[in-house]
């Protein structure tokens, strides 16, 4: 008997946040190529069937945004939060203002959205994935600062608690962890930092941001069907369970 696809999305949504961002673009290519119609949503361009420029740290334009996509599509079936961005430098060293901006925009950007997005989930049984990290894990270095570690750590206990609130309304919440992606953001090492970082890996490589959006696909699918609290470590082994 063949194996079904990863994720059927024919007559289903996605909505994506952080869209243009490597994982975030990579989720959006996924769910369209599974069948999906998707709503990106990003402060830059995004791709999707629906594009949406945005803050999502700003509570109305989150709001706004869901509303959107309800008035557009009439529905809601799978969502992933791809919003983040890293700091640098030791805490000593690191503002208020700074700090308040990467917890917002790494934690209460993926509070605002589950909030925003759990009567459509409840309505249809959907999935929420929210991104997390191994700065999240394993405390994280100077490299990404403390305020994404700790932020980071906050979207994984995050998971744990939606995962038990909701489960009685059949909505699934999980999480992935990864270690240092193929993305954009990697850009902000050098030469040296980079080679440093992947020796780093006992794999050996960084993980590709496909991996980390086929990872989401299948959050969502009929596969992870008895899968809610968890958190999927795509580390390279830089992480070990």
């Amino acid at each position: 008997m063949p194996m079904p696809p990863l994720l059927d999305g024919a007559g289903r949504v996605a909505l994506v946040t952080g869209a243009a961002g490597g994982i975030g673009g990579a989720a959006v290519a996924l769910f369209q190529t599974c069948g999906a119609r998707v709503a990106g949503f990003d402060r830059a361009a995004a791709d999707g069937d629906l594009a949406v420029a945005g803050d999502a740290t700003d509570e109305a334009q989150v709001e706004a945004l869901v509303a959107q996509v309800i008035e557009t599509f009439g529905r809601l079936d799978f969502v992933v939060h791809a919003v983040g961005a890293v700091g640098s430098g030791p805490l000593a060293g690191q503002s208020a203002q700074e700090w308040r901006r990467l917890v917002d925009l790494n934690l209460t950007s993926a509070f605002l959205l589950a909030r925003g997005v759990h009567g459509a989930l409840a309505r249809s049984r959907g999935s929420l994935v929210l991104i997390s990290s191994t700065n999240g894990r394993n405390g994280g270095t100077a490299t990404s600062g403390a305020a994404y570690a700790v932020a980071k750590a906050g979207v994984a206990n995050l998971v744990r608690y939606l995962a038990r609130e909701w489960a009685p309304a059949g909505i699934r919440v999980n999480c992935i962890s990864p270690g240092p992606v193929a993305t954009p953001m990697l850009d902000r090492l050098t030469a040296d930092e980079a080679d440093t970082l992947r020796r780093s890996i006992p794999l050996g490589r960084y993980a590709g941001a496909d991996e980390v959006a086929a990872a989401a696909g299948f959050l969502c699918s009929r596969h992870a069907a008895s899968m809610t609290g968890a958190c999927m470590n795509i580390s390279g082994g830089l992480v070990l369970d």
